[in-house]
């Protein structure tokens, strides 16, 4: 049964969801979500077809941005230890109008990148066995046999994670936390053995041989995309801040940990890529990616034995995401500010599970996914599209607190739960959060920019061009739409800052 929570009593709801996790889990919450196998084995290919070896230099840059976002994020998840973390800080920052539209956007991103992430399992699953290859007999994700089989293995597996998310917060837990484990482990063995067959030396990455005709910087801006999409969903720690212990000390370290170690282990993995690949001339990078390495360098028996654990991790990516946008989706209901808004934030008392938006999240992931059936353009078009998302809900977020620092109204003041000072920025709180926020709104422009050379490479399809902007626009009209509907309904009203920064918790 749900424990008492009087710091969640300050902000006028009740505990509602099971308070279970601990600070592993916490921190598997969010590295999951960013889950460095699923996502660099997705992208890889596609940074390095545009970028070359050089592409490599825009991990490091994207690690540095999204490390000044995270912080921001770590003192708010301190302040405000509440699920539907970027609905709440931003309505608690700025306004309830702006903060609903900033979960908005958050909500249908997180489902946007729930669906990709499903896709990436057509990356490993054929080169493991051909049986995998369920529809047609090409597994290339640009062909059209690879994107449609993408689409019926994302379906399956969106299938399995929807069961879990609605069984019980133990059994997620469990499964994330086992899952991430893997994953570590066996990121750390992919760098290894990668390192150990090298072919090359590191000064490789300083070579543009193969960069994009646009030019180095071009090339970087381009392969940029695959770091961007690999950084994003460190806040998870922060929605899941109703289920773990000691939030207010567990979520800001969490969030900072899970973006360095996924950080700092994308980094190597990509690196030991380029390093032990056959070749960087031959083509197979920029099709095939880290799969065609492993399996190729390493033998088939090591290389596909990772690549099973490759498959865990996406399964478990794709679980923990789903998961974050059902606590965004409940949080938001909870308020009233969603169609069947009282349905969407019941809470099984038993599981302590939002079942509603668990099934809400995987039929519309799902039906994404039927884009791939229209062309093999679509998978680009949904992976970039889910990153340009979160990354304008985060800067709706970095925005307003900047704002707050500036008028001088956001206090380091108050204590956790265990009587230590809450995370703060201090002195560095407005120089971090400018730079954060400069450099979402730099990325956002970047990965939505219509370059037809990414996004309708092949020609004769302009929606798959302009796809993100868009969605974009369809979301924000959407969006309009319903609040003009509603009427004036808006969130509760923000606590006051010094109430906040002072309570007793």
């Amino acid at each position: 049964m749900p424990t008492t929570d009087h710091s969640l009593a300050e902000f006028g709801y009740r505990q509602e969801l099971h308070r279970s996790l601990g600070r592993y889990a916490s921190f598997a919450a969010g590295f999951s979500f960013i889950s460095v196998l699923t996502t660099v084995f997705q992208f890889f290919a596609f940074g390095y077809a545009f970028g070359g070896p050089v592409f490599f230099w825009a991990w490091p840059a994207v690690l540095l941005g999204q490390l000044l976002v995270a912080a921001c994020f770590a003192e708010l998840a301190a302040r405000y230890p509440i699920s539907g973390a970027i609905y709440q800080w931003s309505s608690r920052l700025s306004n309830p109008t702006f903060g609903w539209f900033a979960g908005w956007i958050m909500v249908i991103g997180q489902i946007v990148v729930v669906a990709a992430a499903a896709l990436a399992l057509q990356m490993v699953l054929p080169a493991i066995w051909s049986g995998f290859q369920l529809v047609g007999t090409d597994p290339a994700v640009t062909s059209t046999d690879g994107a449609a089989n993408a689409a019926v293995l994302g379906v399956i597996l969106l299938v399995l994670t929807t069961i879990v998310n609605i069984v019980d917060n133990r059994v997620m837990s469990l499964i994330n936390r086992v899952g991430v484990t893997a994953e570590i482990i066996g990121a750390a063995l992919i760098v290894v053995l990668l390192l150990t067959h090298s072919k090359r030396s590191p000064g490789i990455t300083f070579h543009t041989e193969g960069a994009a005709s646009s030019g180095l910087l071009g090339a970087l801006l381009v392969g940029s995309f695959t770091a961007a999409y690999v950084m994003i969903g460190f806040d998870s720690a922060g929605e899941m801040s109703e289920e773990t212990h000691n939030p207010r000390r567990t979520a800001p370290r969490t969030i900072l940990t899970a973006l360095a170690a996924a950080g700092l282990l994308g980094g190597l993995v990509i690196l030991g890529g380029l390093l032990a690949a056959p070749s960087l001339t031959d083509g197979h990078l920029g099709v095939d990616g880290l799969s065609y390495v492993l399996t190729s360098s390493l033998g088939d028996g090591v290389g596909k034995v990772l690549l099973a654990d490759v498959v865990v991790a996406i399964a478990v990516a794709t679980l923990a995401i789903q998961t974050a946008a059902c606590r965004m989706l409940f949080s938001m209901a909870r308020d009233g500010q969603l169609p069947f808004s009282a349905r969407l934030a019941r809470v099984n008392p038993r599981t302590g599970m939002p079942s509603a938006p668990a099934v809400v999240v995987g039929v519309l992931a799902a039906a994404l996914l039927l884009l791939n059936f229209a062309s093999p353009d679509a998978f680009l078009a949904i992976g970039t599209t889910c990153i340009v998302m979160l990354y304008l809900a985060y800067a709706m977020v970095t925005g307003p607190l900047l704002v707050r620092r500036v008028r001088g109204e956001f206090s380091s003041r108050g204590t956790d739960e265990t009587g230590g000072k809450l995370f703060s920025l201090g002195r560095w709180g407005v120089p971090v959060n400018a730079l954060a926020l400069l450099y979402g709104l730099v990325m956002t422009v970047n990965l939505a920019w219509p370059r037809a050379a990414v996004y309708d490479p092949a020609g004769g399809h302009w929606y798959f061009q302009w796809f993100t902007v868009l969605f974009l626009a369809a979301t924000l009209l959407t969006g309009a739409a319903y609040r003009a509907y509603r009427g004036t309904a808006e969130a509760p009203t923000p606590v006051p800052e010094p109430a906040v920064q002072e309570a007793a918790v």
